[in-house]
């Protein structure tokens, strides 16, 4: 079945969605834009250009949109804090929903939209693209293999040199907790997603350094433990001397019983376990091997689409369905209450007393 799509968002990243994740899909059938929204008219032409759409089918508010045209879904490509009230308007058109993350500018509205969604017997998926990109994708795969043993840690690292204002598009450097809400959520979600695991406790401590041009905080070190008894730990910054691995160049290693997998720059090494170079002198004893990442044809946001598609078609939900993406949502929030009071958060503790505090009208 081709199902209707709405796109709400054609500006910003709204404009990708438009040249490049939904048009492969559109040519594989599996959805037809039948409308665009964006407050801003400019930005239409994006839909215009790469989707096909007549200017008549674009539209300035989300609404009239909604009450104009039939689908069977929208996606929604605007900022968080805007989420709520087109997931809320397509509940009341019985549209299905895939939203960009996050789910919502906080977890109490993120907990809330997920309720709604259920009560109304309508599916939602939240595109948390780097988990589904190719190099990450690659690196759980190999990271599943029954060779690679035990997983017993896993090291992340996101840092930049982007200190200066306006290097990090201007509205983040006046933000609050800028690098939980802007720059963690897709690390910290992909570690917790190799862990394969719910998050158990996270400690986070986050600064601004003064030669940083920023409100909120953008430097941090992150210690999870998941309920599997891995540990993971992540360090993120946005003021560094230097870029080391910026945004889709992450760091990502784990040490496993048999071997450590270690991806840089989307670069994939597996060194393994080697019982005659054991010893604590000298240099790397063990020569890597360089591993090939995985081929297919869709990544990220455009197989974020295939697999809604998918789930509409009556498969399995997909597996960042709203329900379950609440644990990322959880682990922000973790982190920053973890900073605030300097001990470390219980996640699942956090969202079962949040989830307990939201009530549906």
């Amino acid at each position: 079945m081709t199902y209707r799509i709405i796109q709400v968002g054609t500006g910003g990243q709204g404009a990708h969605w438009c040249s490049t994740y939904l048009p492969e899909n559109v040519e594989d059938g599996l959805i037809d834009v039948v409308a665009a929204v964006d407050v801003d008219s400019e930005q239409h032409e994006n839909a215009i250009e790469h989707l096909g759409l007549d200017p008549d089918q674009c539209y300035t508010d989300v609404a009239t949109a909604f009450e104009a045209v039939e689908a069977d879904a929208c996606t929604i490509v605007i900022p968080p804090w805007l989420h709520e009230d087109v997931v809320d308007a397509a509940i009341e058109h019985d549209l299905h929903i895939l939203s960009e993350k996050p789910i919502a500018d906080s977890l109490e509205a993120s907990v809330r939209i997920a309720k709604k969604v259920s009560r109304a017997g309508l599916k939602m998926g939240v595109t948390m693209s780097h988990r589904f990109d190719r190099d990450k994708t690659s690196f759980r795969r190999q990271l599943r293999r029954d060779t690679a043993g035990q997983l017993d840690y896993l090291v992340g690292r996101f840092t930049c040199n982007a200190r200066s204002y306006g290097t990090w598009g201007a509205f983040r450097h006046e933000m609050e907790d800028v690098l939980m809400i802007e720059g963690a959520v897709h690390q910290l979600d992909f570690i917790a997603d190799m862990a394969g695991s719910q998050c158990k406790t996270v400690y986070a401590d986050t600064w601004c350094p003064e030669w940083a041009e920023y409100e909120g905080d953008v430097q941090a070190l992150v210690q999870l433990r998941f309920e599997n008894g891995t540990r993971a730990t992540w360090e993120g910054a946005k003021a560094n001397a230097v870029t080391l691995n910026g945004w889709n160049s992450d760091y990502l290693r784990a040490e496993c019983r048999n071997e450590t997998l270690v991806l840089d720059d989307r670069e994939l090494v597996r060194y393994p376990y080697d019982p005659e170079q054991e010893g604590v002198v000298g240099g790397r004893t063990t020569a890597g091997t360089p591993v090939a990442l995985d081929e297919q044809d869709k990544w990220d946001n455009t197989w974020l689409i295939e697999q809604f598609v998918d789930w509409l078609d009556g498969g399995e939900p997909m597996a960042t369905n709203v329900r379950d993406n609440l644990q990322s949502m959880a682990l922000i929030a973790a982190a920053m209450k973890s900073n605030r009071t300097g001990t470390p958060v219980d996640v699942q503790s956090l969202l079962a007393e949040t989830r307990r505090s939201i009530t549906i009208e």
